[in-house]
């Protein structure tokens, strides 16, 4: 993972000084790259532990075109829980008494998604996000994204026109109300030699917390669509528009540069799955990953 930690790296070295949406701030870059080997190891943070469950699931939820987060709390997944959750408390006047992150606030948001577990009705009203990914993935102005580009690999593989995109500026100002504009906004794969790569855009990246996440995230998608369409994998490129670390994480990303890594883990995939949209949490198995301690940091929402 030495070209994360590269990056990590820089940032914090040469970024300059920028205020964002969330009034944090950060130390941002604009315009950056990786690539990963997929055929090398999976490419998975080793230098703190990366907690795969979320990741897979989450992925899971974008294919199968879901926008509510009641599917992830019920597995045990709560990283897109805050913006629901502040969501409700501005629109209920909660946001006014509660200051974000503190003991009171972290109590009610317990209360809030326990309540997206049991009650269908406001798991409806409160818990979806708008049309993010899973949405245009899977109907962009009516267009399935996902099944077209799985059919013109399997038809056209030189196509250069293999693209995903979850950036649809008609829904932009919905995301923005219930959720977040997608921050990984496209992507586009690549046919050569039998081997199956994928480049992602992200317009905006969180470096420490959420880049990690993205990483496996898409290299499982290039993983699972390699062999639904009878490829191997090739490689993961990783484009960037404004990188970032924020100013409330630095003392993590000095603890995280200081450690050292360990050897990439393998993914096991079911060979038996043949069709992108089958795939369960259970096809998949992490095998060999060694691992520093997790390390915490606040999301700004």
């Amino acid at each position: 993972m030495k070209p994360y930690l590269d990056l990590m790296r820089h940032i914090r070295d040469h970024g300059v000084k920028k205020e964002d949406r969330t009034g944090t701030g950060t130390v941002s870059i604009f315009g950056h790259q990786m690539r990963f080997d997929l055929a090398a190891g999976f490419p998975l943070v080793t230098s703190k532990k990366v907690h795969l469950k979320s990741i897979i699931h989450e992925l899971l939820w974008f294919i199968r075109g879901d926008t509510n987060i009641r599917y992830l709390v019920n597995n045990g997944v709560g990283i897109w829980n805050d913006w629901p959750y502040q969501s409700w408390l501005r629109e209920t006047g909660g946001d006014k008494d509660l200051v974000m992150y503190s003991p009171e606030w972290t109590a009610q948001k317990r209360l809030f998604i326990e309540r997206i577990k049991t009650d269908a009705d406001f798991a409806d009203k409160y818990g979806d996000l708008g049309p993010v990914y899973g949405k245009q993935w899977r109907d962009f102005g009516g267009v399935d994204q996902l099944a077209q580009l799985v059919d013109d690999i399997n038809v056209n593989p030189d196509s250069r026109r293999l693209i995903v995109s979850a950036w649809n500026p008609q829904d932009i100002p919905v995301m923005v109300k219930s959720g977040l504009p997608p921050c990984h906004s496209l992507f586009q794969f690549y046919v050569v030699e039998g081997r199956l790569s994928c480049q992602l855009y992200q317009r905006s990246a969180d470096v420490f917390l959420g880049v990690p996440f993205n990483i496996a995230s898409y290299a499982i998608l290039t993983l699972m669509i390699a062999q639904v369409t009878g490829l191997k994998p090739g490689d993961f490129v990783h484009t960037f528009g404004d990188a970032h670390l924020y100013l409330n994480h630095m003392d993590q990303v000095n603890e995280q540069l200081s450690r050292t890594t360990f050897p990439l883990p393998t993914l096991k995939i079911n060979p038996e799955v043949s069709n992108l949209f089958d795939f369960v949490f259970e096809d998949f198995e992490l095998q060999h990953y060694q691992s520093h301690d997790p390390i915490s940091a606040p999301v700004a929402v």
